[in-house]
């Protein structure tokens, strides 16, 4: 489909070239002779051809070229050429209306340059978020619609806030569950309530159907915009890393068996032994009480909108594409459904310059090169006792530390250590005096640091960073500390051995080379499976029928029932036939032998 996409764009341009051609070539003139002047001896007059003979666009080549001749106007032939040339490189397409409702927090991230391509590319975007947020602003490539919350931005920033604290707060991992749960429950509470207050604002939905939109785009992750492209009646696409409790393979029908696929959270990997398969099988039902409370208020508000029983598996196989934020250079290999594609690396094609300042730094390192630090955009302070560890642990090496850090300032911060409130982490993880990566393993992270090539020390903190840090860890492309637990000359040590472990290089090295091998850009290949639901309406080519089949259907029991009692019927037919015709055989003769006993006697 891309190269005959490719093809068609080729042919297209090389038309545009020829017809133009075409206009300045005068009658009489061989095909390789162009007229760069007015009519003359030397040129003869311009071809003059029917309107019904002459396609829309040499016409108007052929009246635009006339026109500059008979009126005299001082534009060279030769600029308007040019001016005519640049028309035909750029893109043959049409615009659509893109709306994206997006995910807040880090998911935006990679959403945000999807969605500055299909405004590149001629779509009219809309981006409708929340009023209170972190992280949608709106920017000169798209139009931002905000709605009402049902909280304000302090009752937000204190709930954040508290999760932060969480995460650096020692104590026993049965209380940290609870009190994760809690707040978990909390935050699902907004959203749903965000979402409710969404859905029921008429003006707003009413202004949404009547922009008649070809697409919605989306994060399922928050199931907000995946009701709303249902309730609409708008065809969608879902850009992803993962939903809880493997709800994104039940959205997709894609197979998921247990003996080697491990479970998101679990840790394992896909060579799992007896207990590890033990775990992984028990691991989701210990996750439906969270799945209960996150997702199951979106259900019922789609229940209540389409006034019949909706699933959460309804509103989710809605979706025409699902564009997964994964690679198989990361992710353990695993079946995929035809509607599913995967973009890993996305956030790390866009690579530039450093500014001034950066460059500085970088320069000013000599040959022992920076450390890139950063734990993302979701973790904004550390608590002051362990700042002070990582600052002394910093200090321990020859390497520049660029930390992203916005929180007090250490007092035992070293020299070779610069805080800045912010940094291009892609940009400067493509430097070749980077040494090394202490990252949170964020999975956009994780990528940037992937496609660069430079070598990790991870320090998971929460989700699905816990998965990712193990990935890379098994890979021998880094090392991963336990950011409670771990002390300064852990933090230094792990540096020193990815810095200095010539393996750990060539391991990440040879990831990147695997990533980076393949005939589509991640970022193309979202924007193409966008182009293609918009021009198709959907792909309903794509959507496997297992959405369609009942549990007992999809599992085959009916077939395996009918097939069992067939066989029980003919195996008891078959034996009382059997026993009838033992009866008749033996049976006379045993009655005639005892009736001729009892006459001899």
């Amino acid at each position: 489909m891309i190269c005959m996409r490719a093809w068609h764009l080729s042919f297209f341009r090389e038309k545009c070239l020829w017809w133009i051609f075409s206009a300045m070539r005068p009658c009489g003139c061989s095909e390789e002779t162009l007229c760069w002047t007015t009519p003359g001896p030397s040129c003869p007059t311009w071809c003059s051809l029917g309107a019904s003979t002459v396609p829309a666009g040499s016409l108007s080549l052929r009246l635009l070229l006339s026109a500059n001749m008979v009126l005299g106007l001082w534009i060279t032939l030769w600029r308007l050429v040019r001016l005519l040339l640049l028309l035909c490189v750029l893109p043959w397409a049409e615009g659509g209306k893109v709306l994206v409702v997006p995910m807040d927090g880090s998911p935006w991230l990679s959403l945000r340059e999807v969605v500055r391509e299909l405004h590149a590319r001629g779509h009219q975007v809309l981006v409708l978020g929340p009023e209170v947020t972190m992280h949608i602003k709106g920017e000169d490539f798209f139009t931002l619609q905000t709605y009402a919350t049902p909280y304000s931005k302090e009752e937000f920033d204190q709930l954040m806030q508290h999760n932060y604290q969480m995460i650096f707060k020692p104590q026993h991992s049965l209380k940290t569950l609870l009190e994760t749960m809690k707040n978990f429950k909390k935050f699902s509470m907004l959203c749903s309530r965000s979402c409710w207050k969404l859905l029921h604002n008429k003006p707003l939905i009413k202004h949404l159907n009547e922009s008649s939109f070809d697409v919605v785009l989306t994060d399922p992750l928050d199931l907000c915009g995946a009701l709303l492209a249902k309730y609409l009646s708008v065809p969608s696409v879902f850009l992803l890393r993962f939903i809880l409790c493997d709800l994104d393979f039940e959205g997709t029908q894609c197979p998921n068996p247990s003996s080697y696929i491990p479970r998101m959270l679990t840790m394992n990997s896909d060579h799992m032994s007896f207990l590890q398969r033990v775990k992984n099988m028990l691991y989701p039902l210990m996750m439906k009480y969270t799945c209960h409370i996150s997702y199951d208020p979106y259900a019922s508000l789609a229940s209540e909108l389409f006034q019949r029983e909706v699933s959460l598996v309804d509103i989710l196989s809605h979706a025409s594409v699902w564009l997964f934020r994964e690679d198989f250079v990361l992710d353990y290999p695993r079946p995929i459904m035809p509607n599913m594609v995967f973009i890993g690396g996305i956030n790390c094609a866009n690579r530039k310059p450093l500014s001034q300042e950066f460059e500085a730094y970088v320069n000013a390192s000599g040959e022992h090169g920076i450390v890139v630090f950063s734990l993302g955009s979701m973790v904004s302070e550390i608590p002051e006792k362990k700042a002070m560890e990582i600052a002394d642990a910093l200090g321990k090496i020859p390497q520049t530390v660029l930390w992203r850090y916005t929180g007090s300032r250490p007092s035992n911060l070293a020299k070779n250590t610069i805080l800045v409130k912010w940094l291009p982490q892609n940009d400067l993880l493509g430097h070749p005096k980077t040494r090394a990566f202490i990252t949170h393993s964020g999975s956009h992270g994780i990528y940037e640091g992937i496609c660069n090539g430079v070598p990790m020390v991870m320090l998971p903190l929460f989700g699905d960073q816990m998965d990712n840090a193990k990935r890379i860890e098994t890979r021998g492309a880094g090392v991963t500390l336990n950011v409670l637990e771990m002390t300064s000359d852990d933090l230094a040590n792990a540096l020193k051995t990815v810095i200095n472990d010539k393996s750990y290089k060539e391991n990440i090295m040879r990831l990147s080379s695997l990533h980076k091998d393949r005939p589509v850009e991640p970022l193309d290949l979202a924007v193409f499976w966008v182009e293609f639901v918009m021009r198709h309406k959907g792909a309903p080519h794509l959507r496997p029928a297992a959405h369609d089949l009942t549990w007992y259907q999809y599992h085959s029991l009916d077939v395996i029932g009918f097939l069992l009692a067939i066989v029980l019927t003919v195996a008891f037919v078959t034996f009382k036939c059997c026993a009838f015709a033992w009866g008749k055989c033996f049976g006379k003769k045993g009655r005639v032998k005892k009736a001729h006993k009892s006459k001899v006697h």
